[in-house]
């Protein structure tokens, strides 16, 4: 893709665009990736093309304001049913467009097309679209972007140039081709071939060095950096060579700035930071590197990704673009591939910037409590078949001992029409139904239960969860992703959560708000939120395998007493199963 090109929300009195993205195959790569158009909307007359862009991958940046509208329609044309996830947008009312396949809605058919249709309330950042049905995000992705409202600024200096740096995986074989042969054997799936960066694998990948990404930036300048992390299964660090990166937002929420070299990001994840480039021209390129942070016992794509940092030549000095491959090439150093040490020193430091503009409305109390196991387990292998799991088994995961069960319709449906027997039923556990040494010993009985069941929850309750790592397959840590909410971290640690002396400790001052969690290896986090936003909330593993394999619950909070408390009605076009 050219980051050139890009929706950018042409100016409007309503402050409502309209986005249409064309979902189709490519033969030469198979990839999935987005036509797309941009009509300004006018209830007057019959939307009217603003911009056009290309097949993209990955897919085009929609840059909007706080408090825009967007009805963004997403035609299917490929062989797959699609449905697309506004990853972070907080969805007030309108979970009819969050995305995730069976939960808010049924996938999109092919040949069919929806239309999302949402308005961005108080969020302002970098936040990210994607695929949510199977494992299709691994080719469509892209960057959403909202920018200040307008007259509003950034709580840090305006940069020079923003620009989105956005990581994912690449995969040879069929996506869909390699976790349905999993699933059936009930082994791990083939790892990626390569991580990219914008797209591209970069110059430390057998014959890809044409296929690298070059950020070209001036000296003295200061740059924003747009990080979003769109891997399918892994976390990732990532450093400039020779330059320190100040982190200054994580998922769409300011912090409090500090100065790295490397930082850690998760799948979901998205972090801002500002380059501060060198003062003068510095004779010399920069490799940006990135590769994984890896905990879990199973295989990893080892690989580095590369793009290259490379500075504008005076325009009165010797230097010129035909020399740049002349010039001395400098490589990052990037921490060992299990330093759970910088893991979690790195996320110590991330603090919500709490002033009276952005405050960190972190909920003092608690109405209702959780204890959330999460990690791998088995379940038996049928009577005619061998399978590929521990010890004959088949791999799964859980919360709470219960792998999720996905439905055949929508759960926010089902909800909705109050049509619900059948679909769901609203006892999932608040605790494990077995205590036992969650990051010691394993149990001998490794199984897991299956169901489709939801927490329910009354409008407005304030909530705190405790997110257990368990070793039954060996610790591992797990980005927990929530749709419909950002919640306050406002504690983690490892070993067991002690319920007598850890809650003594918990940051409720100006903890990090975010949406998408790690919970250490073999450790825990605690989180707060306050369930303001009626309809049915997914949460799940962002490593897509573990959500595959079952590491995914739901919320339902049921509406409030006041008009503005209450779920809308679903749209004339929602998808049917």
């Amino acid at each position: 893709m050219s980051w050139r090109e890009e929706y950018k929300m042409p100016a409007s009195p309503e402050n409502i665009y309209g986005i249409q993205l064309l979902v189709w195959w490519t033969r030469r790569d198979q990839a999935l990736q987005v036509q797309c158009s941009v009509a300004k909307c006018d209830a007057s007359v019959p939307h009217q093309k603003y911009g056009h862009c290309k097949w993209k991958f990955p897919g085009p940046r929609v840059i909007a304001r706080e408090g825009d509208r967007l009805l963004i329609e997403v035609v299917n044309r490929v062989p797959n049913n699609i449905s697309i996830h506004w990853h972070g947008v907080r969805q007030l009312r309108s979970g009819w467009a969050d995305g995730p396949a069976y939960v808010t809605q049924c996938p999109i058919q092919t040949g069919q097309s929806y239309e999302y249709n949402y308005t961005i309330v108080g969020q302002r950042g970098t936040l990210w679209w994607h695929a949510h049905i199977s494992w299709l995000r691994s080719t469509l992705y892209g960057p959403l972007i909202i920018l200040p409202k307008h007259n509003a600024s950034y709580p840090f200096a305006k940069p020079h140039k923003e620009i989105p740096i956005i990581f994912g995986e690449w995969f040879n074989s069929d996506t869909e081709a390699i976790i349905s042969q999993a699933l059936q054997t009930g082994g791990g799936p083939n790892v990626s071939d390569a991580y990219t960066i914008n797209g591209l694998p970069g110059p430390l990948y057998n014959c890809s060095a044409k296929d690298t990404y070059r950020l070209k930036v001036k000296p003295g300048k200061t740059y924003l950096l747009r990080l979003i992390n769109a891997a399918l299964n892994d976390e990732l660090f990532f450093s400039i060579a020779n330059h320190t990166l100040t982190v200054v937002e994580a998922d769409a929420v300011y912090l409090k700035p500090f100065e790295t070299e490397t930082l850690l990001i998760a799948p979901g994840q998205t972090t801002n930071v500002l380059l501060k480039t060198k003062p003068h021209y510095p004779k010399a390129t920069f490799l940006m590197t990135a590769r994984p942070y890896v905990t879990g016992l199973g295989t990893f794509d080892n690989s580095t990704v590369a793009s290259i940092l490379e500075y504008e030549p005076p325009l009165n000095g010797p230097h010129q673009s035909s020399s740049i491959k002349q010039l001395p090439l400098f490589k990052p150093t990037l921490p060992p591939l299990n330093d759970t040490a910088f893991a979690t020193n790195f996320t110590n430091k991330l603090r919500s910037l709490a002033i009276g503009q952005f405050p960190a409305n972190v909920p003092q109390k608690v109405d209702r409590r959780f204890f959330f196991t999460v990690g791998l387990g088995t379940t038996p292998c049928q009577s005619n078949q061998t399978c590929q799991g521990p010890n004959g088994t088949m791999f799964a995961a859980a919360v709470n001992n219960v792998s999720l069960a996905m439905p055949t319709t929508a759960l926010l449906q089902a909800h909705f029409t109050g049509r619900s027997n059948r679909v769901y039923s609203p006892d999932f556990p608040s605790y494990p139904k077995s205590i036992f040494n969650f990051t010691g010993t394993p149990p001998n009985n490794t199984n897991v239960g299956n169901g489709t069941k939801l927490v329910v929850l009354p409008f407005n309750t304030s909530v705190e969860v405790i997110m257990q790592d368990t070793s039954i397959l060996g610790a591992e840590s797990h980005p927990l992703h929530l749709h419909g909410f950002n919640f306050f971290v406002v504690g983690q640690g490892f070993g067991n959560f002690d319920p007598n002396k850890d809650p003594a400790k918990f940051n409720l001052a100006d903890p990090v708000e975010r949406n998408t969690v790690g919970v250490p290896s073999g450790g825990w986090v605690a989180i707060r939120f306050l369930a303001d936003n009626p309809g049915v909330w997914f949460m799940h593993c962002h490593l897509e395998v573990h959500t595959s394999w079952g590491l995914k619950m739901a919320w339902l909070v049921l509406d409030g007493k006041l008009p503005n408390q209450k779920l809308l009605p679903p749209p004339a076009d929602l998808p049917k199963c």
